[in-house]
């Protein structure tokens, strides 16, 4: 699809997804509602002090500040009730979004490598940025077209990617690495890495790319008031890929 129209819902898709949500979460309704606009089915929503999970295709860690970012992103809300059951389902190929602050929390549990460090500037970092498509093969991202370009909000202050050297060479040779920061012509830059991420990496799959974790926030490009739809194409994915 091209970005910027409205998505066709496919009648009788039935996925059905769940949100979890940690105390300090706040982009749990904005996942919702991404998810509800394309697929046409409200997702559910899930407190961290759960122990089960309802019957799902698709499990998402949201953004937020879980447990106020205290001791280390990602790192508390790692070992919360809920997390046993995602992991485990997780490992058994249950398809897991993970976005800013669930990507901290997803490097926590080692279910994808590497870890999110201090933005290079040391300061917080809320603006548009531009991404480009590297994997477009996976259940998360088939609706882009390779190297395609779009336009979506990032919000943290710990989005620098790092991995070491024999992880970096499994991300290239696993084709793990999801997807880029890079400038509006879809150029690599210094200055077009937002974080100082190594090899400006902004989202990361698992071998078996079952698992997606990134910093940017594509389920704030969805809805028509919210930057004309560009995050639509990694939703569109997912519903027709577990649909």
């Amino acid at each position: 699809m091209v970005c910027g129209t409205t998505p066709n819902r496919m009648n009788g898709l039935e996925m059905k997804s769940a949100i979890i949500v940690f105390p300090g979460t706040n982009r749990e309704k904005d996942m919702q509602m991404a998810l509800k606009h394309v697929s046409g089915k409200d997702p559910a929503l899930v407190w961290h002090k759960e122990t089960t999970l309802p019957d799902c295709d698709l499990m998402v860690l949201p953004g937020g500040f879980s447990y106020g970012d205290y001791l280390r992103c990602g790192a508390m809300a790692a070992h919360s009730p809920i997390m046993k059951e995602v992991i485990d389902r997780a490992k058994k190929g249950v398809r897991l979004l993970a976005v800013c602050n669930g990507f901290q929390m997803l490097v926590e549990t080692r279910l994808v490598p590497g870890a999110l460090l201090r933005n290079r500037s040391l300061q917080f970092i809320c603006k548009q940025v531009h991404l480009r498509a590297e994997n477009t093969s996976s259940d998360f991202t088939r609706r882009f077209a390779k190297g395609q370009v779009l336009q979506v909000p990032i919000a943290h202050g710990e989005g620098n990617y790092f991995v070491d050297a024999d992880g970096l060479k499994s991300l290239h040779d696993n084709d793990q690495i999801a997807f880029r920061y890079c400038n509006a012509d879809g150029q690599i830059t210094d200055e077009s890495n937002p974080n100082g991420s190594l090899e400006s990496i902004a989202g990361v799959m698992n071998k078996e790319k079952t698992i997606l974790g990134m910093m940017p926030h594509p389920e704030d490009s969805v809805v028509p008031h919210a930057n004309g739809h560009q995050g639509i194409p990694l939703f569109q994915s997912i519903v027709e890929a577990l649909g």
